[in-house]
């Protein structure tokens, strides 16, 4: 197995003082300016994140501003497909019209992304699912996809030992009470909402899109960028996985070889125990 090398501690834009690590997933070393070159050059541009990690968020806000000279279009898990902000009205009722929660967003946990995309004048439109059509599918399966849903997932399988990483992750995401008998629709309730954003990305006629999603969603291996390698081969495609310094680090990294180009390292947020009184309800915002 491959092994993710350290390769370089940099200093981010000074109102973030965040000292983060970037690696490459085959190992060579990768400095912040290459990055931003890397994502100059790309169509899609997938940028995962640890939802309740505020480093994640100023660091996509930077890496927006960074690439807001080419006018790229910003698709967002947190807003429903179909929606866009209006720039001239205010920008939490503008959000919360296309579906956002401010509650189940912990809101302002997520503005730099917001801020950095609206400031810079791009476009930012709404890629997911809405969440009661995601619990519909969770709860009914097949039955519960819109026809365009069911065409594209048709057109993207996955593979075998992809369809394993993502049944381990749904499980572990729900501390291990998801069900077997529960588990083919949640993985197609996961999957339908990467359908979604994948054709809000393919929807977009000009310029490159930056889709801004939890890193199971940004995946190359099961994700978004899987269905996007196969619905549009000839474009170009870059993944970013957000992770969390401290123990375990490279375990959780190992486990992960092969579904990002780049990972982006950041300090940890401090939370409680995710599993500590754990109640299986809907499907959770991907991690």
């Amino acid at each position: 197995m491959k092994k993710f090398l350290l390769v370089l501690t940099l200093i981010c834009a000074p109102h973030t003082a965040l000292a983060d690590e970037i690696r490459r997933d085959d190992g060579s070393v990768l400095t912040r300016g290459e990055v931003v070159a890397e994502l100059a050059r790309s169509d899609f541009i997938l940028l995962g994140e640890l939802h309740d990690n505020p480093h994640h968020h100023s660091a996509r806000g930077e890496l927006i501003r960074e690439l807001a000279t080419r006018k790229p279009s910003v698709v967002m898990e947190f807003l429903d497909r179909g929606s866009s902000l209006d720039p001239k009205l205010p920008l939490l009722e503008e959000m919360e019209k296309a579906g956002f929660s401010a509650k189940g967003w912990r809101w302002p946990l997520h503005e730099p992304l917001f801020s950095a995309a609206r400031e810079t004048g791009l476009s930012i439109l709404g890629g997911n699912l809405r969440g009661e059509d995601a619990r519909r599918v969770a709860k009914e399966g097949d039955k519960a996809l819109a026809t365009e849903i069911a065409a594209r997932l048709a057109l993207a399988p996955l593979a075998a030992t992809a369809q394993k990483k993502l049944d381990d992750d749904l499980t572990a995401g729900h501390c291990g009470h998801l069900s077997a008998a529960r588990l083919p629709n949640m993985r197609l309730a996961q999957r339908a909402r990467d359908t979604a954003m994948a054709t809000a990305m393919l929807t977009v006629e000009d310029g490159p899109v930056i889709l801004l999603a939890g890193n199971g969603h940004v995946r190359l291996d099961y994700g978004v960028g899987s269905q996007l390698r196969q619905l549009a081969p000839q474009r170009r495609i870059v993944s970013i996985g957000f992770f969390e310094s401290g123990p375990g680090l490279e375990q959780r990294l190992a486990i992960r070889e092969g579904a990002f180009d780049y990972v982006w390292i950041t300090p940890p947020a401090q939370r409680d125990d995710p599993c500590a009184g754990f109640k299986f309800t809907s499907p959770p915002p991907a991690k």
